[in-house]
């Protein structure tokens, strides 16, 4: 989205622009799409419509709130869930080179995608530019199973936590 426009916000023109993006990655066998920001076509943004992750080395970095992705409530969620377990956290501008050659090296241990209906989705590979970029062997990573796991029990019920997320509704 463009700076100054309504990436940040749920509206049905977000969506609907990204249906062409969309349809096009299903063709070429991908499940979703990985957004640049739009003037440089550099910056990772968003995957689809949610929050984009990416653990490089033991560091997770996600990009930062500039007006133009969600302020997910997952997104913070997960930033909460990174701090309580002492997960160093990068908030900051990510190209996607530094993306695809973390792949290439190993340094990209982990990526996945952040929610409401996604909750915590792994993301196995990247396309781009006609290459695939595996990550850890497309096997779900540590940090992504125990995000996952812990709002899953957080939503149904099966576990509390500290940050008063759940109200009881009778």
């Amino acid at each position: 989205t463009v700076q100054g426009g309504v990436g940040d916000v749920k509206a049905a023109g977000n969506y609907a622009a990204s249906l062409l993006a969309q349809k096009e990655a299903e063709a070429m066998g991908c499940d979703q799409v990985l957004w640049l920001d739009c003037c440089e076509r550099k910056y990772v943004e968003e995957v689809g419509t949610s929050n984009i992750f990416f653990v490089l080395d033991d560091i997770l970095v996600t990009p930062p709130l500039s007006g133009t992705i969600m302020p997910g409530i997952t997104r913070d969620s997960v930033l909460a869930l990174a701090k309580d377990r002492k997960v160093e956290v990068q908030e900051r501008p990510i190209a996607i080179e530094e993306v695809l050659e973390g792949c290439k090296s190993g340094r990209l241990r982990e990526s996945f995608a952040s929610g409401t209906a996604a909750v915590i989705s792994p993301v196995g590979a990247f396309q781009y530019r006609q290459q695939e970029y595996i990550i850890n062997e497309n096997e779900v990573g540590p940090l992504t199973k125990e995000f996952y796991q812990t709002l899953l029990a957080l939503q149904t019920g099966a576990t509390t936590c500290e940050h008063k997320w759940q109200i009881r509704v009778c």
